[in-house]
């Protein structure tokens, strides 16, 4: 159920796997997505297993509703209950225990925190989000609320990598053109993108050295979701939090 959960001063960041869910196929087990038409009834009570795995309660993790963008909101609690949830790909809180999740399935998640600020983040960076710049939008989003990307613990998840991802040339082209350490190739010689080591690469710019990344390539693990392998498919969630005291 959870693939990767680790803590640093207080701060956790925590990946799900694909297993340990109600939902039937092809979205089996543990869909956390709620628009890739599943059953909405089995991904609120996989949400609510996710978040009891990691002691959270389910009503305080904030979910977005993604886009490929890099609209980032500030929070401080869960969405009014009915009202719709805004189009973001980044969230940042300075309240310790709220948990901030992301959705992919194969874009990278990217979970940030600074445990001395109390502040923390969560992004959605796909290739689209990481070309307009949704990871240095969230970093600045925090830095308003105090944080110091010297102190900031980044994490990613599972992702696409880039010996899998292949793209056409001029798309590669033109993602290079602004994250040139995104340029990949793939196993077999044709053009890819990376967007996880170029994540890396923007966080490292900004002056965020605690870093790292899960290693999965969701494309190559069958215990993880990939848009791109299998179409339709549910989504994993990355969940990220700071401890109340």
């Amino acid at each position: 159920m959870i693939g990767q959960h680790d803590s640093e001063n207080g701060a956790h960041f925590a990946f799900t796997d694909r297993w340990g869910g109600v939902s039937a196929v092809p979205y089996e087990e543990l869909n956390l997505g709620g628009a890739v038409g599943d059953d909405p009834g089995a991904v609120a009570e996989n949400r609510g297993l996710a978040a009891k795995a990691l002691g959270l309660d389910p009503r305080d993790v904030v979910w977005m509703n993604q886009v490929h963008g890099r609209d980032v909101a500030v929070v401080d609690g869960p969405w009014e209950a009915g009202a719709p949830v805004p189009a973001v790909d980044g969230i940042v809180t300075a309240r310790r225990g709220l948990a901030l999740a992301v959705l992919t399935a194969d874009c990278t998640p990217v979970l940030l925190a600074d445990p001395v600020a109390g502040v923390a983040g969560a992004a959605h960076a796909g290739r689209p989000g990481m070309v307009a710049g949704i990871v240095p939008a969230t970093v600045q989003a925090m830095i308003a609320l105090g944080a110091d990307p010297a102190r900031i613990v980044a994490r990613t998840g599972p992702a696409v990598c880039g010996r899998c991802y292949e793209v056409p040339a001029a798309m590669r082209d033109e993602v290079a053109a602004v994250v040139p350490e995104a340029y990949a190739e793939t196993s077999w010689g044709t053009p890819a993108v990376d967007v996880t080591a170029g994540v890396h690469a923007q966080l490292g710019a900004l002056g965020v050295r605690d870093r790292r990344a899960s290693g999965v390539c969701t494309l190559e693990s069958r215990d993880h979701y990939s848009y791109r392998r299998d179409r339709t498919t549910g989504r994993l969630a990355g969940h990220v939090w700071l401890d109340t005291t």
